[in-house]
């Protein structure tokens, strides 16, 4: 389950910092006090998971240079303060500033914890964003976010690491849910621009005209268009199908007039067209030629084995740790149902079936077998798996039963001998089999 957002509560009055302590503990809140604004600022950073409650009238640093302070710290920090009744004009100076709201004194108990959890929601808000901004430049941890050791996925991997040190622009091809925008920020994290931008746009989400003002200009708000905020970095084009013939041909001569090697490099995402044509039919040839010199073409879900499991079991866990419950255990006969689904929707349509049978376990009913039912009749018709030998079946389940039985037991050994029943050498032969080790899990 979530944490409590924590709230720092600062004023120099002993009274007032365990009335309002008590008061947001008791409504949820971590709290955490301190005397005088000078001790605040040792004990709070940028990255503060949570928000602060200052008092403007203190001895030494008053509120106001205390906001200040916070605001050149960390600028996305809500800082709610409290004012006396004359120092109304103060505080709405200090919202000038930065502060995210004021209480006057008398306050009452409720508007406080009111404007407590508005600005610990946006707290939250800002701290995932520098999580994710953070988690897409970083190219190891995207790299471990592209689950599987399938034959396909190892492949793509390899993929990734080659075509993110060339230069030429990228076409990435696949089926919807296939994780083709991961796969783009994957490639540019691995690459010479990684430190540099990385600008994104849904050629799908806009009117011609306003796609031509955001990407070639002038763009109505005044700022700069994307080919020019880009230079340098990457520009990543999702849904290139959707492109208009005009404004095919003016993306050509942006990317003609850089010449070789590209200042700008261009990742282009297909996300659908129809199942008899291909991207060359639905972009003029010249600028498919030049777009797609270098072209990843995403495996669908259902060609990828057992990695199925695999990203079950993870996807599980996670929104079991999120929902504070236990993951579903899988069975054979539902380990068998998950590879056998054809699996229209990918990896996207796992990710919510994995949510949705969390969900179900919690309340102790339904099965996988039902969810993925409903959700291909959802789909409608739907493509076909091939049928595997009884062997492959089998060799899945076990792999992922020890899997999960290791990282449940933290590598112990021991634990998992107990708990499947098995001999040392034995348990060692199918780990070496499955390519599992040891040091994953401790």
């Amino acid at each position: 389950m979530a944490r409590a957002m924590k709230v720092a509560i600062v004023d120099d009055e002993a009274d007032m910092r365990q009335s309002i302590s008590q008061w947001l503990a008791l409504s949820g809140f971590d709290t955490e006090t301190y005397a005088s604004a000078e001790d605040a600022l040792k004990g709070l950073n940028a990255d503060f998971p949570g928000v602060v409650v200052s008092d403007i009238k203190m001895p030494g640093m008053d509120g106001m240079t205390f906001l200040k302070k916070l605001m050149s710290m960390d600028s996305g920090l809500p800082v709610i303060l409290i004012t006396s009744h004359g120092d109304v004009p103060m505080a709405v100076e200090a919202m000038r500033v930065g502060a995210f709201d004021f209480l006057e004194k008398p306050f009452n108990p409720d508007r406080m914890t009111e404007l407590a959890k508005r600005a610990t929601q946006l707290r939250r808000l800002t701290l995932d964003n520098r999580a994710l901004r953070r988690e897409l430049s970083d190219g190891t941890v995207l790299m471990k976010k592209l689950i599987g050791s399938s034959p396909v996925m190892e492949r793509l991997r390899e993929d990734i690491l080659d075509l993110g040190q060339a230069d030429s622009h990228v076409l990435i091809d696949g089926e919807t849910g296939t994780g083709k925008t991961l796969v783009a920020h994957a490639l540019h994290a691995v690459g010479a621009r990684a430190g540099r931008k990385f600008v994104t746009i849904s050629c799908a989400a806009w009117s011609e005209d306003q796609l031509s003002s955001k990407l070639f200009g002038p763009a109505e708000d005044g700022s700069l268009p994307l080919v020019e905020e880009a230079r340098g970095g990457t520009l990543c084009l999702e849904d290139i199908e959707s492109l208009s013939h005009p404004l095919q041909s003016r993306l050509l001569t942006v990317i003609n007039e850089q010449g070789t090697p590209p200042e700008t490099r261009i990742i282009a995402i297909c996300n659908e067209h129809a199942p008899d044509t291909t991207l060359e039919n639905v972009l003029r040839s010249d600028l498919y030629y030049r777009l797609g010199a270098m072209t990843i073409v995403l495996p669908p879900l259902r060609t990828r084995g057992e990695d199925i499991l695999t990203l079950f079991t993870r996807m599980s866990e996670q929104f079991a740790e999120e929902y504070g419950c236990e993951a579903p255990q899988v069975t054979a006969q539902e380990a068998a149902q998950l590879l056998q689904a054809p699996w229209p929707g990918n990896v996207r349509q796992l990710v919510n079936i994995a949510e949705r049978a969390v969900l179900q376990n919690r309340r102790g009913s339904g099965s996988i077998a039902s969810l993925l039912m409903a959700d291909n009749e959802a789909s409608g018709p739907a493509l076909t798996t091939e049928g595997k030998p009884l062997k492959d079946y089998v060799e899945a389940f076990e792999r992922m039963l020890i899997d999960n039985t290791m990282r449940r037991h933290k590598g112990s050994i021991v634990a998992v001998m107990e708990e499947l029943c098995l001999p040392r050498r034995t348990l060692n032969e199918k780990m070496a089999k499955y390519g599992l080790s040891r040091a994953d899990y401790v």
